[in-house]
């Protein structure tokens, strides 16, 4: 029955399952039935918290008949095999960003798609954050004359937080620009109407114990002539919060006297010892963030119209028009994430494509590629894997 909820399988029960998990307790759209995961004791404590099966890889969660759809959060080099298993044992995808690492993964998992019929989304990104679809909508509207230019920034400590070797290499999808990087370029992909055609960019890698990019700075153009910049810092220092009315990322205030914190746990530990830390933060083991208040954001972004700078903030959109300044509210409900839920209840139960698909996936992972070309040549790139806006589902959001 289409009011029936999903049954949703998982594949992977690390940092990115613990992130979302808050939006698949609160909303009675989702039943978590199934899950795969490599430990056998996170497989033991999803079936003592929620029943179902666990299993020990994902093609026997793909086999489930009970599951309908999958939720992909493994490590980043794992997801084209894990989301091509699950399209072809028939269930849909919510893959966590990126897509995949390497464009022919993507376009592997794409045409994987295509074929099986099943719906592939890919997120949660902050392009599904309220805010940004709030922004976009008051973009369409004409109201404020056309899109011209936007600009996007964050700083942060990622690159600080306790990783696994790989997350340091970046052939395997480590540093800033998979991870984070692949936010920020959904989010002004989206604002600007997700056609993007040229890029200029720079990176930083800078520290030789993290041997991976930690920051990036690019220039990106659309169809249609807007531009927008993007610049990101992981390094732990100034924290862009701070222009966000002292809310965090996932939506819940700062906490205060954290300054230096991320560095600070990693001294005096070798790549074993951080590999263990980060498993404190795995489900099973670690603890589920704290309660939003405000919707989750990726810092300051600022959208130039020829009438009005719209700026997102966690809770709507502050417009600065000629005359007059005002802000628009982007109600906060009761499920964490609902955006998230909204596509994945949409696609399965109602047949409706998200807005980030699969070629909308592919098109970011490109940007991504586009911006470590450009900052180890020296020259723009032009992008060849864009592709606009579902529209429909926009307006929807």
């Amino acid at each position: 029955m289409t009011s029936d909820p999903v049954r949703l399988g998982v594949a992977g029960l690390g940092r990115a399952f613990m992130l979302t998990l808050p939006a698949f307790q609160a909303d009675p759209r989702i039943r978590l039935v199934a899950a795969a995961a490599p430990r056998a004791e996170s497989r033991a404590a999803f079936e003592r918290d929620f029943g179902g099966t666990g299993y020990a890889s994902v093609d026997e969660l793909a086999s489930d008949p009970n599951v309908e759809a999958i939720y992909v959060a493994t490590p980043h080099q794992m997801h084209a095999d894990h989301v091509i298993a699950a399209l072809k044992g028939g269930k849909h995808v919510l893959v966590d960003k990126p897509l995949s690492v390497s464009m022919e993964d993507a376009e592997r998992m794409v045409a994987a798609a295509e074929e099986s019929g099943g719906h592939l989304i890919v997120g949660p990104s902050h392009s599904f954050d309220a805010p940004v679809a709030l922004a976009r909508r008051l973009i369409d509207s004409g109201e404020f004359g056309a899109l011209r230019m936007v600009q996007a920034f964050n700083y942060t400590d990622f690159l600080y937080r306790p990783r696994r070797p790989e997350e340091l290499r970046t052939e395997e999808g480590g540093g800033v620009l998979f991870s984070q990087g692949i936010h920020q370029i959904d989010m002004v992909r989206l604002l600007c109407g997700g056609q993007a055609e040229t890029l200029f960019a720079m990176t930083g890698n800078w520290d030789p114990d993290r041997p991976t990019e930690g920051a990036y700075s690019a220039l990106l153009s659309f169809a249609g002539g807007a531009f927008a910049t993007l610049t990101y810092s992981g390094y732990a220092h100034f924290d862009s919060d701070i222009w966000m009315d002292d809310i965090g990322e996932l939506g819940a205030p700062k906490p205060s006297g954290g300054y230096g914190a991320a560095r600070s746990a990693l001294i005096g530990l070798d790549a074993e010892s951080e590999a263990k830390l980060k498993t404190t933060r795995t489900f099973g083991q670690g603890k589920a963030p704290a309660k939003a208040t405000h919707h989750e954001h990726f810092g300051p972004v600022i959208a130039i119209c020829d009438r009005a700078d719209l700026r997102l903030t966690p809770g709507g959109v502050e417009i600065f028009a000629d005359t007059e300044r005002r802000f628009v509210e982007a109600p906060v409900g009761p499920v964490p994430r609902q955006e998230v839920i909204d596509a994945l209840y949409g696609a399965v139960r109602q047949g409706r494509a998200p807005a980030q698909s699969g070629h909308w996936g592919l098109a970011s992972l490109e940007v991504c590629h586009a911006i470590l070309t450009s900052a180890e040549t020296g020259a723009p790139v032009r992008l060849g894997r864009q592709c606009g806006l579902n529209q429909e589902e926009i307006e929807h959001e």
